[in-house]
This record gives structure tokens, C-alpha cells and sequence, in this order.
């Protein structure tokens, strides 16, 4: 299954919020929606969920216009929108129903998330009586207890303690590997990093830079080492301005050209106490603040 939004326009009164967006994600894979606050991502996301339509532009389900009726999809949002004074049971299975589950299957549903997320004691609690991190978890069954063939996560990990946290991997492994699409929208590029196979950086409603990570990765000049040592004082008297200390301790060496590559290396093995050397890959963060930040490209 490819999801793909194509030629997205979209202005609210004399405002242009979106302007020609367009990107694709597959099914089995986790695909990452990047932006600054206010570069329009909530309102792609609110598009693809038929919150409201487009000016202009198609949301297309393998080539053809997606049927809402046919593609369930689940969203757990930044901002929670679960009723605190309400039991849990009873709105979960409310939003289960509105998703067009019958009561029991629904009931039978959210008692198996209850379970794997460890919240069966909460069942019958009101919502304000859990931790913000509890209550995020009760949020992501309102997600997945449908069975969606899309899920979007905004921020899902916002919140969540580490144990949590790697609660929630799982869960997200497991959506991917059922061969669903799934969405992040998030500002902690160390997740999306790690799941996401492809991303789309918006910025001022336009789509910026879109394609496979790796590629992206693979795309940028390779000309520079990264080098790992214990003893870092001699490659850095040796190799003057051209080798810098990075955030964690490594050393990062300039090359005159790509072609030095391999020579550089061999001098550096030869030479040196070396524990690793490899070629510097941009971080995701150095990728989004080059296409998102202040000073970024012109798109």
C-alpha cells in the first residue's frame, strides 16, 4: 500500500499555507513528516485524515483516490483530546464505535491494548487519575484499537519515560512489520532516525527535501572522516585546521577532496592509536536545521 499526497494547495482566507505539497509512504515502512512549528504539517496531516479538504491536489491510496470508508486510520495527536472526567472503558470504547467497531469487538480490542501497554488496573479509572505518561498510552489505544491501516503519531514519545518509551518502539515495530504505513510527525530527530525510512522536511508550507534517509545521507559530499582515538593531541597538531573536535569527543577531519579518502585513512591507521574511522554522515538534526533553520536552502 502507497499513500501519496500529490500537489497539496491549501490557504485559509488570504493566507497560503501549503503550496504544491506532495510526498509518498509505503506500507511496512515508518515515514517521517519534518518541520518547524507553522511549516504545515499539521495541516497536511488534517488534509490526509479529511479534517478538511484541500484547495487543490489528491490524497491517493495506491494511485487512486483514497476511500475513507475502506482505509481506517488512527491518530494519536500532540495536543490529547481524551475526556479527563470520564472511565476509561467507557470513552475508549465511545471513539472505538465511532470508528465504526461494534461495542463487543471494540470492548475486546481495547482489552488486549489495556494488556500489552499494562494499563488493565486503569480500566475503569477516571482519565485524571493516570500520570501524563499513563494517559498518553490510554491515548494511543483510541489509535490502534480499530485496527487502522494508516497511524499517525504526532510527538508520540513526548512525555514518556524510557521505559515507556521503548513500551511504545515495540508497539511501533510491530505496526510496521503488520505492514501498515506509519506516520511520525515529530521534533525529536533521534526517533524518526531511527524508524524512519523516508522523510519529508516542510518548511513555509512547502516541501523542502523529501526521499529515503539513507540516500539523503548518501547524497551529501564525502569528504570528511570521523575518527575515534584515545590519544586525540597528535591528529590534531598533525592535521591543523582541518580536523575538529565534535560534540562527543570525536575528531572530524576536513579532506580536500573525496578522493583522499582512502589515503587519509591508511595514514591514519598507519600512524596513529585509531579505535575508529569511518566517513562523517550527516546527523538527521544537521539535515533538518540545513533545510528547516533560518539560514536554510531556498526551496
Amino acid at each position: 500500500m502507497i499513500l501519496e499526497l500529490k500537489n497539496i494547495e491549501k490557504s485559509f482566507g488570504e493566507k497560503k499555507v501549503l503550496t504544491g505539497v506532495s510526498f509518498k509512504a509505503e506500507g511496512g515502512k515508518a515515514f517521517g513528516l519534518l518541520g518547524r512549528n507553522g511549516a504545515g504539517k499539521t495541516t497536511s496531516i488534517r488534509i490526509l485524515m479529511d479534517v478538511f479538504p484541500a484547495n487543490s491536489g489528491e490524497v491517493l491510496i495506491d494511485g487512486q483516490p483514497i476511500d475513507y470508508n475502506k482505509i481506517g486510520i488512527g491518530y494519536l495527536p500532540e495536543e490529547r483530546g481524551l475526556y479527563p472526567k470520564k472511565i476509561i472503558i467507557d470513552q475508549l470504547t465511545y471513539f472505538a464505535e465511532l470508528k465504526g467497531m461494534s461495542r463487543k469487538a471494540a470492548i475486546q480490542s481495547i482489552d488486549y491494548w489495556l494488556d500489552r501497554l499494562g494499563m488493565t488496573e486503569y480500566r475503569n479509572k477516571r482519565l485524571d487519575t493516570l500520570s501524563k505518561g499513563n494517559q498518553q498510552k490510554i491515548q494511543l489505544i483510541t489509535a490502534l484499537a480499530h485496527d487502522p491501516d494508516i497511524v499517525i503519531l504526532d510527538e508520540p514519545f513526548s512525555g514518556l519515560d524510557p521505559v515507556n518509551a521503548m513500551l511504545l518502539k515495540d508497539v511501533v515495530k510491530e505496526q510496521i512489520a503488520k505492514g501498515k504505513i506509519v506516520l511520525f510527525s515529530s521534533h525529536q530527530m533521534s526517533y524518526i532516525e531511527e524508524f524512519c525510512d523516508s522523510i519529508a522536511i516542510l518548511k513555509n508550507g512547502v516541501v523542502a527535501l523529501h526521499g529515503d534517509l539513507h540516500d539523503i545521507k548518501r547524497d551529501y559530499p564525502r569528504d570528511r572522516l570521523v575518527v575515534r582515538t584515545e590519544n586525540p593531541d597528535a591528529i590534531l597538531s598533525d592535521f591543523g585546521t582541518a580536523c575538529t573536535v565534535m560534540e562527543d569527543g570525536a575528531l572530524r577531519i576536513q579532506l580536500a577532496s573525496a578522493d583522499e579518502k582512502k589515503a587519509v585513512m591508511t595514514r591514519l591507521v598507519e600512524n596513529y592509536d585509531i579505535d575508529e574511522v569511518k566517513v562523517f554522515e550527516p546527523s538527521l538534526n544537521d539535515i533538518f536545521v540545513e533545510y528547516a533553520g533560518d539560514g536554510a536552502k531556498e526551496v
